[in-house]
């Protein structure tokens, strides 16, 4: 087997351990996922890979119920750097309104992903956020919406974030979707660092 293959192999392994290893709640093996600078960008939390594994586990001390299933993976590879793009969803279960409902996001993790003495790890992983839905775990219940505060939220995850609000988490209000400007400087940015720059 060749290197680009073996190494494109690898981190399409490291998308999917950080999946599998993140929704089973195997905290060590995730962690292993990361490289010790690691970052993470979500609606809900923005930080470190630590504070993000620590909030992970006091949500799941809660009952907070969030899983992803990916699809379609592609690797643009440059030497021992990577940008990763996978198309996912993200599947959030929650009570909205004392309606228990799910919120179904699609969307693409864009990992910044490099290798570090032999070892790929994540660097950044930043979602694009594409479009949601919500709908009622019972499919005869009804939940009504605030319309002011859904239309607050950007368009590729109104949904997810009116629940997330809803369970007492403060939302970034300005991650990156299908289309527009914050797309745009992060495709610009994966294109820099790939090309040796800093992040």
């Amino acid at each position: 087997m060749d290197q680009d293959l073996l190494d494109r192999l690898t981190i399409k392994q490291l998308v999917d351990n950080w999946v599998v290893w993140r929704d089973a709640g195997h905290w060590d093996r995730f962690r292993t996922v990361w490289h010790d600078d690691g970052v993470m960008q979500a609606t809900w939390t923005q930080g470190t890979a630590d504070e993000f594994i620590a909030m992970s586990k006091e949500g799941w001390a809660k009952g907070v119920s969030i899983l992803h299933f990916l699809g379609g993976n592609s690797i643009d590879l440059a030497g021992d750097r990577a940008i990763s793009q996978t198309k996912m969803t993200i599947s959030q279960r929650a009570l909205v309104h004392g309606v228990l409902v799910d919120v179904v996001c699609t969307g693409r993790f864009y990992d910044f992903i490099e290798r570090r003495d032999g070892k790929w790890g994540f660097v950044l992983r930043q979602p694009i956020y594409e479009k949601d839905r919500m709908d009622t775990v019972d499919p005869a219940g009804k939940v009504e919406l605030d319309q002011s505060l859904l239309m607050s939220f950007p368009e590729g995850y109104r949904h997810l974030a009116y629940l997330q609000s809803q369970i007492g988490y403060k939302i970034k209000m300005n991650m990156p979707g299908l289309k527009g400007e914050a797309v745009e400087a992060l495709y610009q940015r994966g294109a820099e660092w790939l090309a040796g720059g800093a992040l």
